[in-house]
């Protein structure tokens, strides 16, 4: 067992333990009746310095265009998020299920566009070779784990939006825009692991 898997493991069930302020959701935004279910992989690379593995969607794709997101989309008949996280990344970045070592899902995210989404989180060993699927992927890359985790890293935003003020994180990463769903999984995750403070001692 990897000392990545391990300290992660250890941080998620002590996060999940405790309870938690400031989490993130666009609930208010929702419309229940038309909300599916969705999971994604946050897929964590095992490395000295780990990173998390994030896609740029294709500009011509009906729901988020463009954006950056993690490996992952709506629940297949039959599956729970666990097995559709994991058929996404292979789908997406050619990521075998046997290269992932699951931790567990985190706190759920409800979107304004009609998705509730789990996240998955897990380890894949570092360096991979990557296959995009060009029809869902554009782009992707690496980000440091610790820079996600870290709340300073992040600028509040807000934006008028479906008759009301929607608040919203983002991030600069390499000329990656990192903001809206993605960025409030990440922030998320942060309020449980507590990473940043782990790494500064």
């Amino acid at each position: 067992m990897s000392a990545l898997f391990e300290r992660l493991s250890e941080m998620f069930a002590a996060g999940h333990d405790r309870t938690v302020d400031g989490l993130l959701s666009d609930a208010n935004f929702a419309d229940a009746a038309r909300t599916a279910q969705a999971a994604v992989l946050i897929a964590v690379t095992d490395r000295e310095e780990p990173g998390v593995l994030l896609t740029q969607r294709p500009r011509t794709m009906r729901d988020h265009p463009g954006q950056v997101a993690f490996p992952g989309g709506k629940l297949d008949h039959g599956e729970d998020a666990i097995a559709a996280a994991l058929r996404e990344a292979e789908e997406e970045l050619g990521i075998a299920a046997d290269q992932v070592r699951i931790i567990g899902t985190t706190d759920r995210y409800q979107t304004g566009t009609g998705f509730d989404i789990t996240p998955v989180l897990a380890t894949v060993p570092a360096d991979l070779p990557i296959q995009p699927d060009a029809r869902e992927v554009e782009s992707w890359f690496e980000c440091p784990l610790s820079l996600l985790m870290d709340d300073a890293r992040w600028t509040r935003n807000s934006v008028f939006w479906k008759g009301a003020q929607r608040d919203f994180l983002e991030m600069d990463w390499h000329g990656y825009r990192i903001w809206g769903v993605t960025a409030a999984i990440c922030w998320n995750l942060s309020r449980r692991l507590h990473w940043d403070e782990d790494a500064n001692g």
